[in-house]
């Protein structure tokens, strides 16, 4: 295959360039290379003998091996990519001896969205191998597809040079958007190895504060262990599954009631797996749906616009320094303003 490249038109050009696919997962170091540029490239591609009949994607992919494969999915998707001069519509399309395959190495939305942006984030613990961080609720974690900016990943950019050297700009967990609460967040790359293998192994302890529909009932402490996958009967939300069934991993919560009414509950949940959505489902399966988690069937009361779940308390041993670290999140304002209107009571978060 015969390849040439051609400088073309000026585009901005993305900072910090890290996969949002795994924590493990960075461009590759061309990629990077080309897109801190300030024009973009222009790839012809001439198709051989050897290349007959095969997709255009994969001979795509063949010519222009340095760069991700997801980062070449983003320009077909985008319209970057001709054969023979007409837009590629059809990356599983054939082609022949002599066609020409022409890509425009352009910024995509992924990689642009990998931008620092200054924004206010409250950091509760700092050192020089992590940084603990208080999250807003509506504060989307990582770029995604309706949110390729204003995320904290982005904050993470701007605010500490150090997050351009680890994957994902060193975040280790996640919080759903409407979740507020505390996250930890690596300042280096074997600090974020080592929090990524204590998580995994159970070594960092993570404490919520929810506020469910219904009266929790005589006993006080309840212990869920049951599988979570995606919904069958609706994708974009989580179930509990039966794994003969349906593909799923095993879940464990730990509830304990803390105050409650007739038609309310203040609950502390512990989580031993660090599955997607897991105290929502969970919480559901119990039939006490969060307020205001509607995706989950919690209705909006008290002034709660989002679901009532706030990460307080967040432990563990240093990865570095070995000393024990137990951080603490006040509840945020709009949960409080929730429990003094139905006269709950909620002590200091030291004291739970």
């Amino acid at each position: 295959m015969a390849s040439q490249g051609k400088k073309t038109s000026q585009a901005p050009a993305p900072q910090g360039l890290v996969s949002s696919d795994s924590p493990e997962q960075s461009w590759d170091e061309a990629a990077e290379d080309l897109m801190s540029g300030a024009e973009v490239e222009q790839r012809e591609l001439t198709a051989t003998t050897e290349h007959h009949g095969q997709r255009a994607d994969k001979v795509l992919a063949l010519g222009v091996s340095e760069f991700s494969r997801s980062y070449l999915q983003q320009l077909l998707a985008d319209g970057a990519v001709t054969l023979n001069g007409k837009v590629l519509s059809k990356p599983s399309a054939k082609v022949s001896v002599g066609d020409l395959l022409r890509v425009e190495m352009r910024p995509t939305q992924q990689s642009m969205a990998f931008q620092p942006e200054e924004m206010d984030l409250q950091v509760v613990y700092e050192d020089d191998d992590l940084l603990i961080i208080n999250k807003p609720a509506g504060l989307v974690v990582h770029p995604a597809p309706g949110n390729w900016t204003g995320t904290l990943l982005n904050g993470l950019l701007a605010r500490d040079e150090k997050a351009r050297q680890v994957p994902r700009a060193g975040i280790v967990h996640r919080l759903d958007k409407d979740t507020s609460g505390l996250m930890v967040v690596a300042r280096n790359r074997s600090t974020m190895d080592a929090l990524i293998k204590m998580i995994a192994a159970r070594d960092v302890s993570r404490q919520y504060l929810a506020i469910a529909h219904k009266d929790w009932g005589s006993r006080k402490h309840r212990e869920v262990s049951a599988p979570i996958g995606r919904d069958p009967r609706n994708r974009l939300r989580m179930a509990v599954v039966d794994l003969n069934l349906h593909p799923g991993k095993q879940a464990r919560t730990d509830f304990d009631l803390l105050d409650g009414d007739a038609t309310h509950s203040l609950v502390r949940c512990t989580l031993h797996t660090g599955r997607t959505h897991q105290i929502r489902v969970h919480m559901a399966s119990l039939g006490h749906s969060l307020i205001a988690d509607t995706l989950y069937g919690g209705q909006q009361e008290g002034g709660l616009e989002r679901q009532a779940l706030h990460a307080f308390r967040l432990a563990f041993e240093h990865p570095v320094s070995k000393k024990p670290l137990v951080l603490y999140a006040p509840l945020p304002q709009d949960m409080a303003a929730a429990l003094d209107l139905w006269g709950l009571r909620y002590n200091s978060p030291e004291s739970l």
